[in-house]
């Protein structure tokens, strides 16, 4: 049994809990991105398991009725076993998704994954027109060349802050220069891509940019936010944009909560506020 202080983080422990969770946002105009906990298997087996159960996911989904799409992190299907593991399984998920018109999203993980994870990606999005989609950290200092890259792939890419810790030769480390490149990218993407933009953020300032954006350029975006964190804010957004929230679930969720809550100050007061209801 979950306890109730990781239930506000995570759906449950089974794909069947998770969907329960979807229906239930769902009544509330909120759409839902599932993840399966797990990541960093440095064996094939385990990657092979966890793309299995991704498969029968988008199958349950399948016919369902729900608004819902899967979201797959790099290491967990293979990356840290091999850059072919990771890209035979992640195309398994996306065909598999594509045959029944659903939505993957490649979560991005450290900095040392981005070239495989964008790679994949790319590849996909073009190979299916669409129908997947990629996670761009703003605090990295290659940020920039990358969305350009992207501008033009038919998929959709969700920009965030970035939640790892990363070295000062690859990152912006001070939350005010963060802040400013978030602005900036996100800028850049109204302006540029037709389409397909993500905003991942429970930031207010970077929510009510993007309305502002929107207002500029005209051009689509969606809103995405973490299970557990101002999901008041998601169901009054939802009134009128669309809204995601982002659903993790499976056995693996004590790590899951000790490291979203611990491993960054940041991360710590989101789920403080949560929490107590602020």
């Amino acid at each position: 049994m979950i306890p109730p202080i990781a239930s506000k983080f995570v759906a449950g422990e089974t794909p069947a809990e998770a969907l329960d969770h979807t229906r239930e946002l769902n009544d509330r105009n909120v759409k839902v991105i599932l993840n399966l906990l797990g990541e960093h298997y440095h064996d094939r087996g385990p990657a092979d398991e966890d793309a299995e159960a991704y498969l029968r996911l988008l199958e349950g989904i399948d016919g369902s009725g729900l608004g819902a799409c899967v979201s797959v992190k790099p290491s967990q299907i293979g990356l840290d076993a091999g850059t072919q593991v990771f890209r035979e399984n992640v195309e398994r998920i996306v065909d598999h998704a594509a045959e029944r018109d659903l939505f993957v999203w490649i979560d991005m993980e450290d900095h040392t994954t981005t070239d495989a994870t964008l790679d994949a990606y790319e590849e996909l999005a073009r190979k299916h027109e669409g129908g997947v989609g990629v996670c761009i950290q703003a605090n990295l200092h290659r940020t920039a060349d990358d969305l350009e890259r992207l501008a033009d792939v038919p998929g959709k890419v969700r920009l965030v802050k970035g939640a790892y810790d990363e070295p000062e030769s690859v990152a912006l480390t001070e939350k005010s220069a963060v802040d400013a490149a978030y602005e900036e990218y996100l800028e850049y993407m109204f302006e540029h891509f037709e389409g397909g933009i993500a905003v991942g953020s429970h930031d207010p300032a970077m929510i009510s940019l993007a309305k502002d954006l929107h207002d500029e350029y005209g051009t689509d975006f969606e809103i995405q936010m973490l299970m557990g964190v101002r999901e008041d804010a998601q169901y009054d957004l939802a009134e009128e944009y669309e809204v995601y929230q982002y659903v993790p679930y499976g056995g693996k969720w004590l790590s899951y909560f000790y490291r979203r809550v611990m491993e960054r100050k940041e991360n710590l007061l989101f789920a403080a506020r949560a929490i107590i209801g602020g």
